[in-house]
């Protein structure tokens, strides 16, 4: 096996990857095999950070008579959820795991402490950060945008359910989708192009984070884009 390509990483994963087949909620067996995937990579010697979503269970921007922070907040405490039950099966296969929350709830987690993260990383732990940014307003992509810049990560692996990469149309309903292979984050602002909104976009071309859009479905995916192997996009300023 090769030399890990990135020393430090967030790894971006939907709520939606979380619950499999089903659509909504957790299937214990995908987040078991996600957890396999993420022990490869850290027993490559690879820092993990991982922010997960809560689309699994509720999305704050598709409530449409409910007051938006409210509802972005009941959001946010579906990402811990996620963060926890993650947690749990990485622990049960031997990984060292700690989850920080953006909004304080000590009961079940640590609050998000950049120090503290940094030296969970340090000493071979993996760091799951739960509830978004702690704002409403803003995405978990955004906040994966913030954490990236705030630990000095290596770059950011997104990954996908459904789709392999970023294409200039949907793939899943346009059989002639073109794939990139490259792409740079004004590119995706001016094209349109849904892998991030424009606020994550931003954050991640100003502060120069590299992005690597891949599928999650096909096994061993995050540790082959970890090693450098070419699979889905790239993203980044040249």
């Amino acid at each position: 096996m090769g030399k890990p390509k990135y020393n430090r990483v967030i790894l971006k994963l939907s709520g939606e990857a979380l619950s499999g087949n089903k659509g909504t909620g957790i299937d214990e067996e995908t987040i078991v095999g996600i957890s396999q995937q993420i022990k490869k990579l850290h027993e490559v010697g690879v820092e993990v950070a991982i922010v997960v979503g809560g689309g699994n269970f509720w999305r704050g921007r598709s409530a449409k008579e409910m007051d938006r922070s409210t509802s972005d907040y009941m959001g946010m405490l579906g990402t811990v959820i996620n963060a926890l039950a993650l947690q749990n099966a990485l622990e049960r296969i031997g990984v060292v795991t700690r989850v920080q929350t953006a909004i304080e709830m000590r009961q079940v987690a640590e609050p998000y402490i950049k120090r503290k993260a940094i030296r969970h990383l340090e000493k071979g732990r993996v760091v799951i950060f739960g509830a978004g940014s702690g704002n409403p307003y803003f995405s978990t992509d955004t906040a994966a945008a913030l954490r990236a810049a705030e630990i000095e990560a290596d770059v950011i692996l997104l990954a996908k359910k459904g789709v392999d990469g970023v294409y200039d149309s949907d793939p899943n309903e346009n059989i002639n989708a073109k794939k990139f292979e490259h792409l740079r984050y004004i590119d995706i602002l001016n094209m349109g192009l849904g892998i991030m909104d424009s606020t994550a976009t931003s954050l991640c071309m100003d502060n120069k984070i590299p992005l690597v859009v891949f599928g999650i479905d096909e096994p061993d995916n995050i540790l082959k884009v970890a090693l450098g192997e070419k699979i889905g996009t790239e993203v980044k300023e040249e």
